[in-house]
């Protein structure tokens, strides 16, 4: 029995697909999960965002998160498809523990800021 675990990742589409077609080209790279038994739990496009920064000459792309069970091999696989894919400008995947860690430790640090402000205005 192989083991599966829960992961999160992120996807970045050039900003030129149309973000209806979105889904479905999500589809063909997450056959990889599902035909190695995965489950695709969620996939959620959050739709056309600006970057802080440029990535690849490129200010804007279309944010998809997708949450998603399946076995490291078969995450692996998924995350080189999509790194050699050509509308693809960037992808995360994290473990599902990681991913709420980080969420974790992010409101952790913001807390912290805001504190040490209003410590300053005092």
């Amino acid at each position: 029995m192989t083991h599966t675990h829960q992961y999160e990742m992120m996807v970045i589409i050039q900003p030129e697909v149309d973000e209806r077609q979105v889904p479905a080209y999500l589809d063909k790279y997450l056959k990889v999960i599902t035909d190695a038994q995965g489950t695709i739990e969620n996939v959620d496009i959050w739709g056309k965002r600006k970057f802080s920064y440029e990535i690849q000459k490129k200010n804007e792309g279309i944010y998809a998160v997708v949450d998603f069970t399946g076995t490291s091999e078969a995450t692996q696989e998924l995350d080189r498809q999509l790194g050699l894919a050509e509308d693809v400008i960037r992808t995360k995947i994290l473990r599902a523990e990681e991913a709420i860690a980080m969420v974790a430790s992010e409101a952790k640090r913001a807390e912290a800021k805001a504190a040490r402000k209003s410590a300053a205005k005092a």
